[in-house]
Order: structure tokens, then sequence, then C-alpha cells
């Protein structure tokens, strides 16, 4: 039998995205909502320190709203209760 580099190739490049690809370990709670649009002072502080998978969901924040549904769902859109725990916030303030 004959090498094939091409045929190793696949293999290796198989081999390295089947090892990448591994779920990496979620925790166990999806954050809550937030109802502060804008943040101010230590409240701004205290979100920006926090990794975006850990921050709460906040109105209007697209971005990190899709980054953190995408990783806790596995779905970057939004479901109905979604939309109206948002609003809920947004009202509420909480």
């Amino acid at each position: 039998m004959k090498f094939n580099p091409f045929a190793a190739a696949l293999v290796v490049i198989g081999l390295a995205t089947a090892a990448t690809r591994a779920d990496p370990p979620k925790p166990m709670e999806e954050p809550g909502w937030l109802g502060v649009v804008f943040a101010r002072g230590d409240l701004k502080k205290e979100i920006e320190a926090t990794p975006i998978l850990e921050r709460p969901y906040r109105p209007l924040h697209v971005y990190g709203n899709t980054v953190r549904r995408n990783f806790y769902r596995g779905t970057p859109a939004p479901r109905v209760r979604d939309v109206v725990q948002g609003t809920g916030s947004l009202i509420t303030g909480r």
C-alpha cells in the first residue's frame, strides 16, 4: 500500500476538527434580566468586569443577548418569553 499524503492530511484535519468541536463546559444557570439600558458608575464598571456570558440580559443590548442565548440555548433567536421579560424589566427597572 502506497502512502497518500492527501488522505493523511484529511485524517489530521478531521481529528483536529473533532477535537476543537467539543462543547465547552456551561454554567448551571442562565443569567436573568436587568432593566438598566444605560449603566453608569459602579454598575457599569461591574458589568464591564463580568465576562459576557455571565452578564445579565439587558433590553436593547442585541449583541450580548444574542451571544448569551446562543451559548446557553444553542440558538441566537429570542423566544416570546424573552421579549416579554425584557420589556417588563425595562418598565420596572429590575
